[in-house]
């Protein structure tokens, strides 16, 4: 028996996030009892994204073009390509206003038991843009977790040996934050990743 157009409606909810049965199922009904053109309007705009939006052929994030304003844009220095895994995390990165590099986004993360290695992340194109000629330095900006870590060793692995300069965002300390309230493992890599003063 095909399920409900509610429950199907339900169903499709799930796949957001942090979107458990009891939050789909409140959801669902938000929509079809209180706001049906909120509705229409959602299922629209989602439909519109799916047709319009690619990735870009330079950065591979998310575009309507098939090069993207910031890879387009003469402000940036081309001969800096800072490596994410999102393009979440590419908007946190411009949100600090101390980058003016161009971005890759991997788009994900080696992560074997999920079954993505570097094959399924597109690491060839990864190489073909940082070893354009241009490209002076990569900065590895992959997130601090195991998988994180990973991909930022395969990637080194693969540029290192080709003279492009690559580096890594440091661990330490948060801005503002204090000692009493920082995990030991974050306080353990500050202390390894101390730098000297200038005085």
């Amino acid at each position: 028996m095909n399920p409900s157009a509610l429950d199907s409606l339900i169903e499709a909810l799930r796949c957001l996030p942090g979107v458990g049965p009891k939050s789909a199922q409140r959801m669902a009904y938000h929509l079809l009892q209180r706001d049906r053109s909120g509705a229409q309007r959602l299922g629209d705009a989602v439909q519109h994204a799916l047709q319009a939006i690619r990735h870009c052929q330079r950065c591979n994030t998310f575009s309507e073009a098939e090069v993207c304003e910031r890879c387009l844009s003469p402000r940036r220095d081309p001969s800096v390509l800072c490596v994410v895994e999102t393009p979440v995390d590419m908007n946190m990165m411009e949100q600090t206003l101390s980058y003016q590099g161009l971005y890759y986004v991997l788009m994900g993360r080696i992560s074997p038991l999920d079954g993505v290695g570097p094959r399924e992340l597109g690491l060839d194109r990864l190489m073909a843009r940082a070893l354009d000629g241009v490209v002076k330095e990569v900065i590895l900006a992959t997130n601090y977790t195991n998988e994180g870590e990973a991909t930022a060793h395969y990637i080194t692995a693969m540029l290192k040996p080709k003279g492009v300069g690559v580096t890594r965002i440091a661990r330490g300390v948060p801005v503002g934050g204090e000692l009493e309230y920082v995990d030991s493992g974050t306080l353990a890599q500050a202390l390894r990743e101390r730098k000297s003063c200038s005085g």
